[in-house]
């Protein structure tokens, strides 16, 4: 009876951006966009959570000397989104797109 699928594989929880991702090494995200240029490299010190097997670091509230490394791989913008208002009735309607930015990176080292 082995091990269940990745169990032993290295990840982290870390707040990007107020937001929680769960990444591993090699692994490509969306995250709010970043201030940096493609190409180049970010560091992410919120690390929240940190696991190498049964070895499991939790953060109170973050992990003291982890971090994550990222590589930009460019930015973007996601799908346009419809939002829209509607009274019944009152002949009111109002509609709007919106287009959310985002930088795509590739998780390049994590340090514990």
């Amino acid at each position: 009876m082995g091990l269940p699928y990745n169990a032993a594989a290295m990840f982290a929880i870390v707040d990007i951006s107020g937001f929680q991702e769960k990444v591993e090494k090699g692994m490509k995200l969306k995250v709010p966009l970043q201030d940096s240029e493609s190409g180049k490299s970010i560091t992410f010190d919120k690390v929240l959570l940190i696991s190498d097997g049964d070895d499991v670091k939790i953060g109170a509230p973050v992990v003291s000397g982890a971090s994550v490394e990222v590589k930009v791989l460019g930015h973007g913008q996601g799908d346009k989104i419809r939002v829209q208002k509607f009274k019944r009735r009152k002949r009111y309607r109002r509609v709007a797109g919106h287009r959310q930015d985002y930088t795509e990176v590739e998780v390049t080292k994590i340090t514990a």
